[in-house]
C-alpha cells in the first residue's frame, strides 16, 4: 500500500456510465489527464429498454426496475405492451447497442465491496462518474467505503454536493443563480430551480465540457488520418453540425388516484418525462407496496393531465432548415477561400438540415460529406482541420475545437438561451470563438489561449487527493 514515504498511490478507477458518448467521454478524459486511461474499468447503469420504458426514464433507475418488473408481471411476463414488445438492452452507447463484453453494471454494493478489500494491496480506488442516472450510484458509493475511495461527479448533481469528494461542473451551470436568469424564472418556481447555492469549496468550474481530444490523442489521430487527410488541399476548414436542443418546463399536476410515491429528498421533484420534457411531480409510493406500485404503473400508462401551471423553455438551442439554408448561403461564400471543406453531421442532426446542405455540396468536388458509415473522422478533423464552423448547441464539439487554439467560428449563437446563452458568451469573452458571418477569409489565421479544463480539472483532483495523502500518477 506505501510507496514513497507515507503517500498512497491512486493506480485505478471506475468509471460510472450511463451509456452515452458525452457523459462518458468527460469521464475518460478526465482519466487520461489523469494518467489512469488503460487503469480503469467501465461500469453501466443500465434502465429497462423498449415500448412503455422510454417514457419512464424521468423516474430514478431504482423505482424504474422496479416498476418495469410490475409491468411484466401484470402482463404475466408476455413482455408486451400496447401491441409493442419491450426487449431489454443491456449496454447502450450513444443511442445503440454496443455490446462491450467489458462493460459491467453498476453496482454500489459491489463496488464499495471491492473498493474496501482489495484497499491495502492496490490503494485507494478513484470513482468517475457523469449523467443524472449515476448520481445515486457514485455517492452511494462513498457513504458504503469513504475511507478507501475518492468520488468525482462530472455535471452538476442537483443534490448535496457534499455526497462527493468533487465536483466537477461548467460556470454555466451556475447561470440560474444570476440576476439575469432569476428574471426569466416565475416566482413560485425559483425555490425548485437548481443550483440554489454558490459553488462550494468541493466543486470545480470549467468553461466547458470534459473530453478525450489532448495532444496525445490529437497527435495519434494524425498518424491515424494522414493518408485521407494529409493530401487535402489547405487550408482545411471542418464544418460540425448538431441539433436543435430543446427542455420545455412543464410544471404540472397530475392526478395521481391519491397516490404519492416517497422518494429520498422528501420534497418536489423535477424529473425528465421525455427527451424534451421536464415535469414537476408530487410523486410518492410505499416502498413495500405492490398494489400501489401496480396502480402507479397504470397510472402511467393510462393517466391523464389535469392541468398546466406554467410553461416556458429553458436550455435552449432552437433551429431548422432556415439556419441550414442560412449556413449554406455562408458556407458557398466563404468556399473560394477554402482549399478543402469536410462536413459531419451528428445523431441529433434533423434530416431536413442534412438534406439542405447536402443537395447543395455533395457533388462539390472541394466538399466532403461524412453520411455516417466507416469510420467516424472526428478525432482526425480535430487533428487536421485549419479551422472550424460548429452549431452552437453543442457543448462538447465546441470545448474540443477550442481546445486546439485553431480558429473556431460558431453558427447560430443568438439562438440560444438560458445556460447556452451563457457559455456562448463565455466563449465570446475569452476570445476562444467568433460568429461565422460568411464573410471570412479562411486562410486568414488566428490564436488564442485554448481551453485546457481537462487538464486543469484534473490537477484540482491531485490537490484534493493529495489532502487525503493519496497520489495520482499524473
Amino acid at each position: 500500500m506505501f510507496e514513497t514515504g507515507f503517500h498512497v498511490f491512486i493506480k485505478r478507477a471506475v468509471v460510472i456510465g450511463n451509456g452515452f458518448a458525452g457523459a462518458e467521454n468527460q469521464c475518460i478524459g478526465l482519466l487520461r489527464a489523469l494518467g489512469l486511461s488503460s487503469r480503469y474499468s467501465l461500469h453501466r447503469v443500465m434502465r429497462p429498454r423498449g415500448a412503455v420504458n422510454e417514457w419512464l426514464h424521468w423516474l430514478p433507475v431504482s423505482v424504474h426496475k422496479k416498476v418495469d418488473n410490475v409491468i411484466r408481471k401484470i402482463y404475466d411476463d408476455s413482455r408486451c405492451i400496447l401491441g409493442k414488445k419491450v426487449m431489454p438492452v443491456l449496454v447502450e452507447n450513444d443511442g445503440k447497442n454496443a455490446g462491450l463484453l467489458g462493460v459491467l453494471e453498476a453496482d454500489a454494493n459491489q463496488i464499495a465491496k471491492m473498493a474496501r478489500e482489495t484497499f491495502d494491496r492496490d490503494g485507494p480506488l478513484l470513482v468517475v462518474a457523469s449523467g443524472r442516472d449515476t448520481i445515486s450510484v457514485a455517492s452511494s458509493i462513498r457513504q458504503l467505503a469513504p475511507e478507501s475511495v475518492f468520488v468525482v461527479q462530472i455535471q452538476h448533481p442537483r443534490l448535496n454536493l457534499n455526497r462527493f469528494d468533487l465536483v466537477i461542473t461548467p460556470c454555466h451551470d451556475y447561470y440560474p443563480l444570476t440576476p439575469e436568469a432569476q428574471d426569466q424564472i416565475p416566482w413560485f418556481l425559483r425555490s425548485w430551480i437548481t443550483p440554489r447555492e454558490p459553488p462550494d469549496s468541493n466543486v470545480v468550474l470549467t468553461v466547458g465540457a470534459l473530453h478525450q481530444a489532448d495532444s496525445a490523442a490529437l497527435r495519434i489521430a494524425a498518424s491515424l488520418w494522414h493518408d485521407e487527410l494529409a493530401p487535402l488541399l489547405k487550408p482545411l476548414l471542418v464544418v460540425n453540425i448538431g441539433g436543435p436542443t430543446s427542455k420545455m418546463l412543464c410544471i404540472c399536476v397530475h392526478y395521481l388516484h391519491a397516490l404519492f410515491l416517497e422518494h429520498s429528498f422528501g420534497i418536489p421533484y423535477l424529473l425528465s418525462i421525455s427527451s424534451d420534457k421536464f415535469c414537476l411531480v408530487y410523486v410518492n409510493i410505499s416502498r413495500n407496496d405492490m398494489t400501489s406500485t401496480k396502480r402507479m404503473v397504470e397510472f402511467f400508462i393510462c393517466g391523464r393531465l389535469i392541468f398546466t401551471l406554467e410553461k416556458f423553455s429553458v436550455g435552449n438551442c432552437q433551429y431548422g432548415e432556415d439556419l441550414a439554408k442560412q449556413l449554406t448561403e455562408m458556407l458557398r461564400n466563404v468556399l473560394w477561400s477554402c482549399g478543402s471543406l469536410r462536413i459531419s453531421f451528428s445523431r441529433r442532426t434533423p434530416e431536413k438540415v442534412a438534406k439542405i446542405l447536402m443537395k447543395e455540396f455533395s457533388a462539390n468536388p472541394k466538399v466532403y460529406i461524412w453520411d455516417g458509415r466507416g469510420s467516424n473522422p472526428h478525432m482526425g478533423h480535430l487533428a487536421w482541420a485549419d479551422a472550424f464552423v460548429i452549431t452552437a448547441d453543442s457543448v462538447s464539439m465546441l470545448s474540443e475545437a477550442c481546445s486546439t487554439g485553431k480558429p473556431v467560428y460558431v453558427v447560430g449563437a443568438e439562438r440560444c438561451t438560458w445556460k447556452f446563452a451563457e457559455f456562448q458568451k463565455s466563449l465570446h469573452e475569452r476570445g476562444v470563438v467568433r460568429p461565422f458571418t460568411g464573410k471570412e477569409d479562411i486562410s486568414e489565421t488566428w490564436s488564442y489561449p485554448p481551453l485546457n479544463d481537462s487538464a486543469e480539472a484534473a490537477s484540482r483532483v491531485i490537490e484534493a487527493a493529495a489532502k487525503r495523502g493519496w497520489i495520482t500518477h499524473a
